[in-house]
């Protein structure tokens, strides 16, 4: 059950690292356009098995299409998604995305963001805790683990989840001094 926990709470730490490498910093990478989906074939598909992205400058996203058809769903895609308010441009064989400066205000709403994405995982890793707590509960109910046991694994679980609580706020306030540094 232990093990359950620790697993469950470094979900919830690696999908809140996920989602703060796509909040936009002022600098190009290709993790921003994660998620990004294209009309390619006939179905919806994710931009990076349509096309390479790479940064060839520190305000610049590089877009080459591994079919040039795609070259115009892949500006509409970037430029129809409001999150990251980019507006793409091609010349015919590559999209370039200019990484606009952030300003005051949006840093600060970014700076939200954030915080509003650290509460979902921990409301996640509290979950999964309140989960496993039930479980231990159970079991100490049909005799298959002893008082002992059960305050043991609470504790274990509970050292576990601070120990990825700190990490989550560690990598919290990482993203906020990147964010807030002109």
């Amino acid at each position: 059950m232990i093990a359950k926990a620790e697993a469950a709470f470094k979900a919830a730490q690696e999908h809140l690292t996920n989602e703060l490498t796509r909040l936009r910093t002022g600098r190009a990478h290709p993790g921003m356009l994660d998620g990004i989906m294209i009309e390619a074939y006939g179905t919806q598909m994710p931009l990076n098995q349509a096309a390479g992205i790479t940064v060839p400058e520190a305000q610049l996203l590089q877009i080459t299409p591994f079919d040039p058809s795609n070259l115009q769903a892949i500006v509409n895609a970037i430029r129809n998604n409001q999150n990251l308010g980019l507006n793409p441009s091609d010349d015919g064989r590559v999209v370039r995305v200019q990484i606009p400066p952030l300003t005051e205000e949006r840093r600060r709403e970014l700076t939200k963001q954030i915080g509003e994405k650290v509460e979902e995982a921990l409301v996640r890793m509290r979950t999964a805790r309140h989960e496993i707590f039930r479980q231990l509960e159970d079991a100490k109910k049909e005799k298959q683990i002893g008082e002992d046991d059960l305050h043991r694994a609470e504790k274990a679980i509970d050292e576990s989840m601070n120990n990825v609580r700190a990490l989550i706020d560690a990598a919290a306030k990482a993203k906020e001094t990147e964010l807030l540094s002109i």
